[in-house]
């Protein structure tokens, strides 16, 4: 959940029915004028970035495998939190829970299926690509955060031999380039916004080299 969507009332029933084959499931959501929403269930691994040309149609059978999440409309079981540990919480408003589907991934079989269980109660100003995918406005906290917390992602990758630096460096790029197509078309506040890029990107840098870093235990065993 998230303070700008709404559950469809029988949104839990409809991701209850796929609860016999996956311990991670991302329900669909409606966009907030009621047209379909395209949310990037697929991490490319090399560049650890969300894939801009994963299919849009989830197929005949109304789903497709994923290895990353969205807390708003996602469901995992109890077996993923005993065997990764909770969100980790340092990563504060952005990307905790798309690396959370990445480490869940590794462990669980995971998809986005087809079943819309919310719609998106707040208007955003964004750029529409193609009318399937759009760039919304962002905050410069936020725009701070997207490039910082590539370097929690990056931790967790090298956990589980993801992490291929020159790679990873490419999809840093990716991402402040993107970040810098949405401050051209959509926020326009440059003065602001590439500092605050520029200042997670540091600080992302110092968290791959942080010697003392762990990741969050798993929660059987600290019981």
């Amino acid at each position: 959940m998230d303070d700008d969507v709404l559950v469809i009332p029988e949104g839990i029933e409809r991701l209850a029915k796929w609860t016999d084959r996956y311990d991670v499931i991302q329900g669909s959501r409606l966009d907030f004028d009621g047209g379909a929403f395209f949310w990037q269930y697929q991490l490319i691994l090399s560049l650890g970035i969300p894939n801009p040309i994963a299919k849009w149609d989830l197929g005949p059978e109304g789903y497709r495998t994923m290895n990353q999440l969205c807390f708003e409309g996602g469901m995992f079981s109890r077996r993923v939190v005993d065997k990764i540990g909770l969100p980790d919480a340092r990563f504060f408003i952005y990307g905790d829970d798309a690396c959370y589907g990445y480490v869940a991934s590794q462990h669980f079989p995971a998809a986005v299926v087809a079943d819309v269980v919310l719609k998106r109660a707040r208007a955003v100003s964004n750029w529409d690509i193609a009318g399937k995918r759009q760039l919304n406005s962002t905050s410069d906290t936020n725009r701070y955060y997207i490039m910082r917390n590539r370097g929690y992602l990056a931790r967790y990758m090298q956990i589980y031999g993801d992490y291929h630096p020159v790679l990873f460096r490419l999809g840093n790029a990716a991402t402040f380039c993107k970040e810098f197509i949405r401050l051209a078309a959509v926020d326009k506040c440059f003065k602001t916004g590439i500092p605050a890029l520029r200042r997670g990107m540091k600080d992302a840098r110092k968290i791959v080299k942080d010697p003392n870093w762990k990741p969050m235990p798993p929660l059987k065993d600290a019981e």
